[in-house]
């Protein structure tokens, strides 16, 4: 029997570059989905605020009590409730298309937030620049307020993505897969501290990384 030597582990020889990939599309998927249907509800929750484009205070009452609801439930637990849900979606409640489920209905209303955030540090003057000009509600959105809260929209999507890096590692506590599986399954139930240890600078890289990758297109769509 050979000497298991700190590092020379089958673990992370043969598993670690797997859980990396399944980390990377779990995030990169749930990323997606909470940019293409938080960015909707964002703008719907900004346009029927008062004093908005079109305040409905109803409407805008019952979105928020949603999101805020949504927000509010720890993702773990949120994960575990999910699971009829995520079955009947993906067939299974295990592996990282499970988890992506899970983390897309909690990026959701995070991302809507930091979209109503970011359209109301619009300047007035420029959509009520575009009400003069005799702008629709929609010219004003997708031609004004979109494109100048862009570089703010971006920043957002990064700190939703980094935040879903993180929800990852907790959904492999739950059989989701992916990194944070691996350092539950080998870094604490086995004690294994050579997993562990390069799991979470696996998993600081990658955060490093998007940062990065998301500093620099706010910058490139920032004119100001």
């Amino acid at each position: 029997m050979t000497e298991q030597t700190w590092f020379n582990n089958p673990a992370i020889t043969q598993e670690m570059w797997p859980s990396l990939v399944e980390t990377i599309a779990m995030t990169f998927w749930s990323s997606a989905i909470a940019v293409i249907l938080g960015l909707p509800l964002g703008i719907w929750l900004f346009v029927t605020t008062k004093g908005s484009l079109a305040p409905n205070p109803v409407v805008h009452q019952v979105l928020s009590v949603i999101v805020n609801i949504v927000r509010s439930v720890p993702f773990i637990i949120l994960m575990i409730a999910l699971i009829p849900f995520t079955r009947f979606v993906v067939g299974t409640a295990l592996g990282w298309q499970a988890a992506v489920v899970a983390l897309s209905i909690s990026a959701i209303p995070f991302y809507a937030r930091l979209v109503e955030t970011a359209l109301h540090d619009v300047s007035a003057g420029k959509v009520e620049a575009a009400q003069m000009m005799g702008a629709s509600r929609g010219q004003i959105i997708r031609q004004v307020l979109v494109p100048e809260a862009m570089p703010a929209l971006i920043g957002s999507a990064t700190v939703t993505s980094v935040a879903l890096v993180n929800y990852t590692a907790m959904a492999g506590a739950v059989g989701g897969g992916g990194l944070g599986d691996l350092a539950i399954s080998y870094g604490y139930h086995r004690y294994q501290g050579d997993v562990m240890i390069v799991c979470i600078v696996l998993l600081v890289v990658f955060v490093g990384i998007i940062q990065l990758a998301g500093d620099l297109l706010s910058r490139a769509f920032d004119h100001r």
